[in-house]
């Protein structure tokens, strides 16, 4: 193994390796990205190290690199996923003596990151991007106008997500999302562009919004663009229907609408919920606690407090079905205040004991504050 990970480090062909599946429960790192990245005029290996509630990151040499990976597996994890230019690899190794290596053809492109940590971005500034020019944010040559950088920023923001989760799903079948409360439809064609265009996966992609205008006008667009598997429905969230999706995609959908966005997700079993929530007034005139009372008086307190328990008590429901759950600053493209994406990975090992702790805490939490929140029709 350790000739393997010399020859992809010291060949520069590396584009990106995980480290996953830690050996102890206790160890404080739990995930380990490792990238190639561009320090003055040398190229080096940036570790990404995954704590519960921070990210840290060492920059090493290729050599250092190769015995950094080494290390790790012997000692903390027991797979490795390693993407470069001219191979997928995996390496299993419970036994670390005797790892299980398999090998296929490569599905990722080369990324590197510059001297000041900035990512190269998914979609690249200066390449005409079509759907990125059809909605005008980007000229013919590739040039994104100034006035809407910020969107083209957080465009690739989302992508970057989406990127750091796409090994959980089965590249050798079609790729099923849906877009709840898609509006205009960035990030809707975005997801087509990063899975079809970029990726080469077989998708079937479904933006769901309530104004007839905005999906006329995106099926146009995605008509001209020959966007096939890309399709916009006027609906309502709570009445949706569908046999299952894999990814589910719901970014300021107002008030309950995201917890109806849940509901659906995990009576599908997706592999994966990308959320911001907005606008969360449902248990705004419900919440109360001796305690806090004296600070809850105060309106804008409570608003802000009453956002903060319902994406916590959201969080832990999606805990209790079992998902591991994140929380992370997103900027919206619309620049609200609204940031916090809820991400859930569907985790098939969790415990039942886990599980049951995660639901626990929810109903402490409903009935220290008295609550009754919508996401508890999930059942």
């Amino acid at each position: 193994m350790i000739d393997l990970l010399k020859d992809i480090f010291d060949n520069d062909i590396l584009v990106k390796l995980v480290l996953s599946a830690p050996r102890r429960k206790s160890q404080e790192v739990k995930r380990i990205v490792i990238r190639p990245v561009i320090i003055g005029t040398g190229m080096m290996y940036q570790a990404e190290l995954h704590f519960v509630n921070k990210v840290t990151h060492i920059n090493m040499s290729s050599f250092e690199a190769a015995d950094f990976t080494f290390d790790s597996v012997n000692s903390d994890f027991k797979q490795v996923n390693i993407f470069t230019t001219e191979n997928d690899i995996q390496i299993l190794a419970n036994k670390p003596a005797s790892p299980r290596i398999t090998k296929k053809k490569p599905s990722m492109t080369r990324e590197v990151l510059t001297h000041n940590k900035e990512k190269q971005y998914l979609i690249s500034e200066g390449k005409p991007c079509d759907f990125l020019i059809k909605l005008g944010v980007m000229d013919e040559s590739g040039k994104v106008f100034p006035k809407h950088y910020s969107k083209f920023r957080q465009i690739n923001r989302f992508l970057e997500i989406v990127d750091d989760s796409v090994d959980i799903f089965d590249s050798s079948k079609t790729l099923k999302i849906i877009d709840f409360g898609c509006g205009k439809s960035y990030l809707t064609f975005a997801l087509y562009y990063y899975f079809k265009i970029l990726k080469g996966r077989k998708v079937q992609i479904t933006g769901l919004d309530l104004k007839k205008n905005v999906i006329d006008l995106c099926n146009n667009i995605s008509n001209e663009l020959n966007y096939d598997e890309l399709k916009f429905e006027l609906g309502d969230i709570a009445d949706y229907k569908d046999s299952g999706c894999d990814m589910v995609v719901t970014l300021h959908a107002c008030d309950t609408a995201t917890d109806y966005a849940l509901i659906n997700a995990v009576n599908w079993n997706s592999k994966l919920i990308l959320s911001v929530p907005c606008c969360q007034h449902e248990l705004f005139k419900q919440v109360k606690n001796k305690t806090l009372d004296p600070m809850l008086k105060h309106g804008i307190i409570k608003d802000k407090f009453t956002e903060l328990i319902t994406d916590g008590l959201r969080g832990l429901k999606l805990e209790s079905k079992g998902y591991d759950v994140s929380m992370i600053e997103f900027t919206s493209l619309e620049h609200t205040s609204k940031n916090i994406m809820i991400k859930a990975v569907k985790n098939d090992k969790k415990t039942t004991a886990k599980m049951q702790k995660a639901q626990d805490e929810y109903e402490r939490m409903k009935k220290e504050f008295n609550l009754k929140p919508c996401i508890d029709n999930l059942k």
